[in-house]
């Protein structure tokens, strides 16, 4: 499982979109638009799924969760 990251475009940073899935089901997902929050810019940016990309969670993160 992992993070849905897209690209702050004022700062180049990344963020969390706030969605979470695995590689294989995010590529066969069809082209879609989102929006998502930013911290950084603290405003919303508007992004298509083809420019982002699943940042995965490690097993430290699992555990932490638990």
């Amino acid at each position: 499982m992992g993070k849905i990251m897209v690209r702050c475009p004022q700062t180049g940073r990344s963020i969390e979109t706030g969605m979470e899935m695995d590689a294989a089901r995010f590529q066969r997902m069809p082209v879609f638009f989102s929006r998502a929050y930013c911290p950084h810019c603290r405003t919303y940016h508007e992004w298509f799924a083809a420019h982002a990309w699943v940042e995965e969670i490690s097993d430290r993160e699992d555990i932490a969760l638990a």
